[in-house]
């Protein structure tokens, strides 16, 4: 069960900048509310009017008064829902907003461990399902609440026996829910866990369609998947249940309770307590009754859903960084150093009860400002894991990463990447025009800014291949570009950014030979005056660096200037080129 005061901080935390609109749709919503109820009292006027024998002048009044409070009650109610639907999706929307920057500042470890697509579900959908909570709180709880209210005490000052009897029954009605969504919240949160589980799945299914296609495995997804959905039916039917429940107790007591209205109703007429306009009035005020309290019944289906939302989405809030606490250094903008100091380093996704292996073991070096080290090594030596530690992904568990002489922590996240660019293998593009995919959709990049850093790289011919040139429209994931482009693309990024220390992780499938000769000029120029760590799977970017670092097992096992190892002919680096390296280190 969430705790009220769960609900509560939610509402005031992103109700409190839309107040203003708060404050109005407050109004509109009590003004047609008082209009609803008086409503009625004219309604036994006119009757009780008419028995009386009064003529049409005193009955016509009466009869357009109606009318035109029936039409401004409409207007009001109208005008209520859509400030309503306005206040929901700006409170949701930033809500939304919240989450995507929390998710986005949390370590790469908690990335690895949960898919795209159950993300998406964890911030979009459940999300989503809060904004009937933000929106439809005020007309169908709060709102409807005080019709309830205010219908119970105009049956009060018509006639206390009346109202005692119906304040029972509503107040049976209410308890009857209120026990049934405490028992309901953890069905929905088994339903949306779930739903985020079958989400992240066919997220994985359509990243890896090619694979799966090409090794005959769809049979086996397609099991998968069905296995997830015999687990979402019964418990999406158990949560229904529970709607069900509520449903069919509300519809009894009422029935209940207009029964004994009838009865009432007729006594008290018969005793002369009551006239037959007050008869009326009070049957139509339970009448009235009935639609407010479906509307709070249909609610707290909502807050079971929404229950289950404010569960996940405080969970997702709570889940905290890896990355240590930020400092408020500041990096130069330059050539920086980039040290090593004793780091060890190993990734948490071991199973259970078993130590997650060493990647990195007491790694030290220092790399001199302006200095292009080639990095090298077997798969799985730790290349890319320090790739990662140095643009800050992970957090080491032992040891210190500098940049500039400054420690990681010392410096703030955002301040520590900008000063580190880096190209992987997979470069990532998005549905949109080359300008936005150069500038990350930062208007305030100018195009004579762009297009010198292109001239700089001399990618003026790859630019002119291009239809649209920089309003050439890009597809996402490898956005219709050969590897090669797209590789020239990230290293305009890149010169964009003007970093400090640039790391390559440069692999030979990844270079197609239209745009070989670009590629190689534009890394000559991206690594002019600044530190590059280039991850070398070729002889020809082993040239290009001044220094030279092997790792093995996680450990630094040479480390110097390159020409110096290349005339050694006792350095792993020179029995790497007699052997040929891509053989050796494939």
């Amino acid at each position: 069960m969430i705790p009220l005061s769960a609900y509560f901080r939610l509402l005031t935390d992103y109700l409190r900048p839309l107040r203003l609109r708060v404050a109005l749709l407050t109004v509109v919503l009590f003004s047609a509310i008082g209009l609803q109820l008086v409503n009625p009292q004219l309604i036994k006027q006119f009757i009780d009017g008419a028995i009386d024998g009064r003529g049409a002048s005193a009955l016509i009044p009466i009869a357009v008064a109606f009318m035109l409070i029936a039409v401004a009650q409409q207007i009001l109610a109208i005008w209520a829902t859509y400030l309503a639907e306005d206040v929901g999706w700006s409170a949701t929307n930033r809500l939304r907003l919240d989450l995507t920057d929390h998710v986005v500042h949390l370590d790469m470890g908690f990335h690895k461990g949960h898919s795209s697509g159950e993300l998406i579900e964890r911030i979009d959908g459940d999300v989503t399902s809060l904004s009937n909570f933000f929106s439809a709180m005020m007309i169908k709880v709060v709102g409807n609440g005080a019709l309830v209210v205010g219908i119970l005490v105009m049956l009060w000052l018509e006639s206390w026996i009346v109202g005692l009897a119906v304040t029972v029954f509503t107040a049976l009605a209410i308890g009857a829910m209120s026990g049934f969504h405490r028992i309901a919240v953890p069905w929905w949160a088994a339903v949306r866990a779930t739903a985020a589980h079958a989400f992240g799945f066919v997220g994985e299914v359509v990243e890896g369609t090619e694979d799966i296609s090409a090794n005959g495995a769809a049979p086996y997804m397609e099991t998968r998947f069905n296995d997830i959905q015999k687990r979402w039916l019964p418990q999406t039917i158990r949560s229904w249940m529970g709607w069900a429940t509520m449903w069919s107790t509300t519809i009894f007591l009422y029935g209940l309770s207009t029964s004994i209205v009838f009865v009432l109703g007729s006594w008290l007429f018969g005793i002369g307590t009551l006239t037959i306009g007050s008869v009326y009035l009070v049957f139509h005020y339970v009448e009235m009754m009935r639609h407010p309290m479906e509307q709070i019944r249909a609610q707290m289906e909502d807050l079971q859903k929404a229950g289950a939302a404010i569960s996940r989405v405080g969970e997702l809030m709570d889940t905290s960084t890896k990355l240590k606490a930020e400092g408020d250094e500041s990096i130069a903008a330059d050539a920086l150093s980039v040290e090593f100091d004793d780091v060890r380093f190993s990734y948490d996704d071991a199973g259970e009860g078993d130590a997650a292996p060493t990647v990195l073991d007491g790694v030290s070096f220092s790399i001199a400002p302006g200095r292009v080290v080639g990095l090298l090594g077997r798969t799985g030596s730790g290349k890319s894991t320090i790739a990662r530690l140095i643009t800050r992904l992970y957090e080491p568990q032992g040891g210190t990463v500098r940049l500039g002489g400054i420690a990681t922590w010392d410096a703030h996240v955002a301040d520590f990447r900008k000063r580190v660019g880096m190209v992987t293998q997979d470069v990532q593009l998005f549905r949109a025009s080359i300008r936005d995919n150069l500038t990350f959709f930062d208007d305030t990049v100018e195009e004579d800014r762009i297009l010198e850093a292109i001239h700089r790289l001399e990618l003026e011919p790859w630019l002119a291949s291009m239809p649209d040139g920089l309003d050439t429209l890009l597809d996402s994931g490898s956005g219709g570009l050969s590897a090669g482009q797209a590789q020239l693309l990230a290293f305009t990024r890149i010169f964009l950014e003007d970093p400090g220390v640039v790391v390559l992780d440069e692999a030979s499938s990844r270079l197609d030979p239209a745009t070989e000769s670009l590629i190689e000029r534009a890394v000559d120029h991206l690594l002019e005056g600044r530190t590059g760590i280039v991850i070398a799977h070729r002889l020809g970017t082993v040239a290009r660096a001044d220094d030279i670092l092997i790792l093995d097992d996680g450990r630094v096992v040479e480390f110097g200037e390159r020409a110096a190892l290349a005339a050694d002919a006792g350095s792993r680096f020179s029995q790497l080129l007699a052997t040929g390296m891509e053989e050796v280190l494939a």
